[in-house]
């Protein structure tokens, strides 16, 4: 990502509209040709880091909005959405895309906000509007490339100061909520709570949490709640700045940014980041150094994406035993496991439900070439106890094999060696002689023979 180049003249063109400018005046302000001007904003030319310099100086211009504000999401993005089966004989490659986004950015942008209206790959009737909060916040989290720059800022300068007060984060935080906000923390047996973790009971000033909350989540919980508080102005900001026309996208969106903060109190940035270069991104040891749970630290890698000090591009999936997500996260990985709508059996992610605790580690290869070392483990969600309905998760992390040479669970694997090939769900996937396959690729004929069984029960045409 550090040596990409960025194309954003969709968005300085709209900058220059806003403030009313013309190519002239606006070259004239930034001490460039008007030529040059025009040449970016046909993406023609990239923007360099001395325009973009002068752009935030002259113009008070926030560079995060051009992560923010690529049409569709950017290129990555529209490449997913065309992953859908139902464009797989239109065979659209990459530089068609970057043509595509180049000269008719809005264009892009009508089609990313139609598909993603309308449901196309979710089975929805054609042309059934569907309202899907979740799927809204994740494309708005997947823009920002899942890093909040301010909120983590925030969190990190906080987490200082209560380092100050106390060894114990846990600790530190009661004490600031009970000193600070008048909130005490009250622990209460599972039969006064039997159904909730977490109560914010503002007529007696409590936060009660459940027993059967282990001591990262116990963290965790008294860390939101902080974030409720301190945070509130810079999380209402980023939840009104999304533009959400639905409100359950916006309050889901406004959990997701709470919980952001509060991740970020329990693993600063900084001291992460270091923790991670230094034990290879070693999860069971981090999660001792930041008493935090595994899916907490997985989740946190998918946001180390500051600017000048970068981790490595992970994603991450969250499914239940049925393979349904609950929770995805591409970050700045762009990786299709993470968005694809099906996931493949032979991707060991489904097998960390066999061995409880144990961590799955696999090299991966895409139809697209693309190769991936992932890791998988399956988690437990707290508040379990004897008679209640048992949970179960497995987390998927992953990262392109090119760039996992300094994970400690590669070392000993040959990065370059043959890898599994999987596929993003049957339907997705072309992949002949697949003995797994349960159905065919969308678009694709079955081919029945009487006389032949080949290795997959099911075999299909070019077309």
């Amino acid at each position: 990502m550090a040596d990409r180049k960025l194309f954003a003249g969709h968005a300085i063109r709209r900058l220059r509209r806003q403030a009313g400018l013309t190519q002239a005046a606006m070259s004239d302000a930034l001490a460039i040709s008007p030529s040059y001007l025009n040449l970016v904003e046909k993406n023609q030319r990239p923007l360099s880091a001395s325009l973009l310099v002068k752009l935030a100086e002259t113009f008070d211009f926030d560079p995060r909005a051009l992560a923010a504000g690529e049409p569709g999401g950017g290129e990555s993005a529209i490449r997913r959405r065309l992953a859908d089966p139902i464009f797989a004989d239109l065979e659209i490659d990459r530089n068609e895309i970057e043509e595509w986004l180049a000269g008719a950015p809005g264009g892009a942008e009508a089609f990313a906000r139609a598909y993603d209206r309308i449901g196309v790959g979710g089975g929805d009737a054609p042309g059934a509007l569907t309202a899907d909060p979740i799927g809204e916040v994740r494309r708005e989290i997947e823009r920002w490339r899942g890093h909040f720059a301010d909120l983590d800022t925030m969190a990190e300068t906080l987490a200082d100061e209560l380092r100050l007060g106390a060894g114990d984060l846990y600790g530190a935080i009661s004490d600031r909520l009970r000193v600070k906000h008048q909130l005490t923390i009250r622990v209460l047996p599972v039969d006064v709570m039997p159904d909730l973790l977490r109560r914010t009971d503002l007529h007696a000033r409590q936060l009660q949490l459940s027993e059967t909350l282990d001591p990262a989540s116990r963290t965790f919980a008294a860390a939101y709640q902080l974030a409720q508080i301190e945070a509130r102005g810079e999380i209402e900001a980023l939840a009104k700045g999304a533009g959400f026309a639905d409100r359950q996208a916006e309050r889901l969106y406004r959990r997701h940014l709470t919980s952001y903060f509060a991740a970020a109190v329990m693993m600063p940035y900084v001291r992460f980041l270091r923790a991670c270069e230094a034990t290879g991104y070693d999860l069971e040891l981090l999660q001792r150094r930041f008493g935090a749970g595994f899916e907490q630290v997985a989740h946190r890698l998918t946001t180390l994406q500051r600017v000048g000090a970068r981790g490595l591009p992970f994603f991450m999936v969250r499914i239940d035993r049925a393979g349904q997500a609950s929770k995805r996260f591409s970050g700045a990985s762009g990786a299709a496991l993470a968005e694809a709508e099906g996931r493949c059996p032979l991707w060991r992610l489904h097998h960390a439900f066999d061995r409880p605790g144990s961590l799955a580690v696999q090299l991966v290869e895409l139809e697209d070439g693309s190769r991936w070392l992932t890791l998988a483990r399956s988690v437990s969600p707290q508040g379990r106890h004897y008679g209640a309905v048992p949970a179960e998760f497995a987390v998927g992390l992953g990262v392109a094999a090119e760039q996992a040479g300094s994970l400690a669970v590669a070392r000993g694997i040959d990065l370059k060696r043959e890898a599994t090939p999987i596929g993003l769900g049957c339907r997705a996937c072309m992949r002949g002689g697949c003995p797994q396959r349960s159905a065919p690729p969308a678009g694709r004929t079955l081919v029945m023979n009487d006389r032949e069984r080949g290795v997959s029960a099911l075999t299909f045409g070019g077309d």
